[in-house]
């Protein structure tokens, strides 16, 4: 049963993992026209335990992207610049798409490997019954 026990915790650890990416994409896509907002940006670890490695995963440290800001040119901004520019966003919605995409399939991939664990430890469970 520890081998169920591994699967279900590798699955739920890529569901929350999954989970928390799309909570930055969103917030990069309800920011995008935000003047000076830059998209945050995330990786995954890998969790290690006493024993090593074990395939569970979570979400890294939460960076900002420094590429350059758009410039807009609204020089009825109080934002603006002397030459009347305000910083946009570097919020890419394309891809900021894409990755919520990404997410929602591996948080669905991840789900689909929670359910074929618990078929199989039932299934198990039964034959052990009879």
């Amino acid at each position: 049963m520890t081998d169920f026990n591994s699967a279900f915790s590798i699955a739920a650890s890529g569901m929350k993992a999954q989970a928390a990416r799309l909570r930055y994409v969103s917030e990069n896509i309800a920011n995008a026209d935000t003047p000076g907002f830059h998209r945050k940006t995330t990786q995954f670890e890998e969790v290690m335990t006493g024993q090593g490695a074990q395939g569970a995963v979570r979400l890294g440290r939460v960076d900002l992207d420094r590429s350059a800001l758009d410039r807009v040119y609204d020089p009825g901004s109080p934002m603006a610049d002397e030459s009347g520019y305000v910083d946009g966003s570097n919020v890419d919605l394309v891809m900021e798409i894409a990755d919520a995409r990404e997410a929602q399939r591996s948080y669905e991939a991840n789900l689909k490997m929670f359910e074929q664990t618990r078929q199989m430890s039932s299934a198990l469970l039964e034959l052990l019954r009879r």
